[in-house]
């Protein structure tokens, strides 16, 4: 199997749209939290499932422009420090186009800190088109074994 180029020109929103399409049909009907980003890094959607862990119904947050993720989602390793942005799961799979996994804690949109163990991986068609990034993800907590966050934080 070879690995896709990195340098390879994403789509053109408009070609991207049926695909995209489809995967946020997927992401709306499993259990798993779901977040989807385009080639850019913008916010598409999350399902209802992350809604609780995001600390906000998509439907009141809406699409969120990569530059402004940073400043909405605080990240931390589990000892408080700061995770440069291009550290994250979610932009390893959008900048390397590889798959990429990690424990980060965030502060949600609702102001709440939260323990998230994150898996994301790049949207790439057969023909290697590469149409964005999912991050699955899911609580973590004190019955998990890591201290400091609520047990009723975890699933």
């Amino acid at each position: 199997m070879t690995t896709p180029s990195t340098d390879m020109p994403a789509l053109p929103p408009a070609s991207a749209r049926a695909e995209l399409g489809i995967i946020r049909e997927w992401a709306a009907h499993i259990t798993v939290p779901v977040f989807l980003v385009d080639p850019e890094g913008t916010l598409l959607f999350y399902n209802e499932p992350a809604e609780p862990l995001l600390g906000r119904r998509y439907d009141d947050a809406g699409q969120i422009r990569a530059s402004q993720l940073a400043g909405i989602f605080t990240t931390t390793t589990l000892e408080g420090d700061p995770i440069p942005s291009d550290e994250l799961p979610l932009s390893i799979a959008l900048s390397a186009r590889r798959p990429a996994h990690g424990l980060v804690r965030i502060v949600a949109l609702d102001q709440e800190p939260r323990l998230l163990e994150v898996t994301a991986f790049p949207l790439l068609r057969r023909d290697g088109a590469f149409l964005g990034a999912v991050a699955l993800f899911w609580a973590r907590g004190a019955r998990d074994g890591v201290d400091g966050v609520p047990a009723a934080a975890a699933l």
